[in-house]
Order: C-alpha cells, then structure tokens, then sequence
C-alpha cells in the first residue's frame, strides 16, 4: 500500500504552519530555537514551494542546493534533522516547540516510507510544481 502524496502535503504544510506559529508562541521562553525554527520554515517554504523559486531572485548556487532535495531519501534525512533539532529544544523543560518536532518527524518518517517502497518524488501544481496527475 502507497501512501499518497497528499499525507506528505499535509505534514509538509502542517510543519511550516506550526513553525511560524509555534515560534511566535515560543519565542520569549526559547529564544534561539524559535529563531532557529524561522530558518527552518524559510528553507521548507523554498523547499516544498517550487512557485517561490518562480518568484524570488535566487542565486545558482541556491537553486542547486535546493535540487538536492528532490529526492525522498534526502527530504527524509533533512526533515530528520530538523526534528532532532526541534527536540532539543525541549531540553530546559516542555514547551510548544516539542509539536513542531513531532509534525517535522512525521514527515520524515513519510519520505522515509516512500523512498523505501521506491516511489519518486512529485511536487503539486497548486504550489507550483510539475503535478502529481501522472503519479495518483
């Protein structure tokens, strides 16, 4: 059984969303980490929106850091990595950054599933992508 690309779509978004949010919510109890957070959603936006590299001037060099990641193995590994970073947020005591963590490794775990089972990565016309109409 695949799962589809709307479930990335949801925890992809999800984890932006609460970023934002969450950062805003978090910021006078952690500081660095709500920043951090910020970064981390400005990378996922130019990651997961492909219409913002339409948009906004951006560098080659950019552009070839970000081609990386169109592979699931690679997103898997990155939103890994920001989990773990958003986990250790929650070192000096519980706060709601631990959600932002937990939306970023639900992800993880979704490219981690799909690159497994071997299914390629298709970005949404409705962010601006190639389409997922022949993947679905």
């Amino acid at each position: 059984m695949k799962l589809s690309l709307e479930t990335f779509r949801f925890t992809d978004n999800a984890s932006i969303i609460l970023l934002i949010a969450l950062g805003i919510v978090g910021f006078p109890g952690h500081v660095i980490f709500s920043i951090v957070g910020f970064v981390i959603a400005f990378i996922l936006v130019f990651v997961e929106v492909p219409l913002c590299l339409k948009f906004c001037p951006t560098s080659p060099k950019f552009d070839s850091f970000i081609s990386y990641f169109e592979n699931c193995y690679f997103r898997a590994l990155m939103y890994l990595a920001f989990a773990v970073v958003m986990f250790l947020s929650n070192l000096k005591g519980t706060g709601p950054l631990i959600a932002t963590g937990v939306s970023l490794l639900l992800a993880a775990i979704c490219y981690g599933i799909a690159a497994f089972t071997g299914q390629a990565f298709a970005s949404s016309k409705i962010l601006g992508g190639t389409g997922v109409d022949n993947v679905v």
